[in-house]
């Protein structure tokens, strides 16, 4: 069984604001052990986290060893203030404040690290990313304090511009990806960041009423198409679901993005040793540095 390459325990894909309120007072141990137990049952034993601000996937980690998963997490993703990021972790307006942030979550046991550097799909327009993403320089800078602390770089990334700048920083892996062509898949391909597409979290919104399918459809299909040419030139790609998500429920979601790319790639052992790969260097990188 492949394991889940990026979720987030505070969310329960059904419902944020209510999954986040359950958290608010106090970290909810109930609930993260019913997420928990949902990974056990389907024999899924690796879990990175996206991060939260509210400690929930902290003290996940520390319960996932009584269910058998190897649980990673940055505790808190990092964004720019003004930018989009506060969903899952804390801001910082200057490079200084960044790494304050950025020893903070190191000195509660991050795993690695997560940054923020673009919006999100623009659902009203096709193509569009929301907000500004960070400057290339920026990003360059955010990436290279964190390698100076011995930390791994996990990159929310959507669009052009912003994946070739997160690429090209030296990020270890990219979330998202949307909106993508094929410059941008040869260069993940010559690079070493790990792409995870997370297609289900568009795909398992069709017939939920949310989004028109006119509206779905396109993103499907240019995701699929990014993912045949990922497959092609090699990239490294590995299974995230965005598990939390709006209809991506815990478990059940990597069992949906691994359908996914079999229905994309069609099932063979070439692809599954493919994915396999790239779990492994998701594994390898994404580990707590040594003291």
């Amino acid at each position: 069984m492949f394991g889940e390459c990026h979720a987030h325990l505070i969310m329960d894909g059904l419902n944020y604001k209510d999954a986040i309120s359950i958290h608010k007072d106090h970290v909810n141990d109930e609930v993260i052990r019913k997420h928990l137990k949902a990974y056990e049952e389907l024999g899924i034993v690796f879990v990175r986290d996206g991060g939260d601000a509210l400690g929930v996937s902290e003290r996940a980690r520390k319960l996932a060893p009584e269910y058998g998963i190897d649980y990673r997490t940055p505790v808190f993703a990092i964004h720019k203030n003004g930018h989009y990021g506060s969903i899952v972790g804390k801001g910082f307006d200057t490079m200084k404040e960044y790494h304050v942030l950025l020893k903070e979550a190191k000195n509660k046991g991050a795993d690695f690290i997560k940054i923020m550097t673009t919006g999100l799909l623009d659902f009203n327009n096709h193509g569009q990313i929301t907000g500004t993403p960070l400057d290339r320089k920026e990003v360059c800078e955010m990436v290279h304090i964190a390698h100076e602390e011995g930390l791994a770089v996990m990159s929310h990334t959507n669009g052009i511009y912003g994946v070739q700048a997160a690429v090209e920083a030296g990020v270890d892996s990219v979330e998202h990806g949307n909106y993508i062509d094929p410059e941008t898949i040869i260069e993940l391909a010559d690079s070493d960041s790990v792409w995870v597409p997370t297609l289900v979290t568009i795909r398992n919104l069709r017939g939920c009423g949310r989004y028109k399918e006119s509206v779905l459809d396109p993103i499907i299909e240019l995701a699929a198409k990014n993912l045949r040419l990922a497959y092609k030139y090699r990239a490294k790609v590995a299974l995230g679901s965005d598990a939390g998500a709006y209809m991506v429920l815990h478990g059940k979601g990597l069992m949906d993005e691994y359908q996914a790319f079999m229905d994309i790639l069609g099932e063979s052992g070439d692809v599954r040793a493919w994915l396999a790969d790239g779990e492994k260097r998701i594994q390898d990188t994404f580990r707590r540095p040594e003291s």
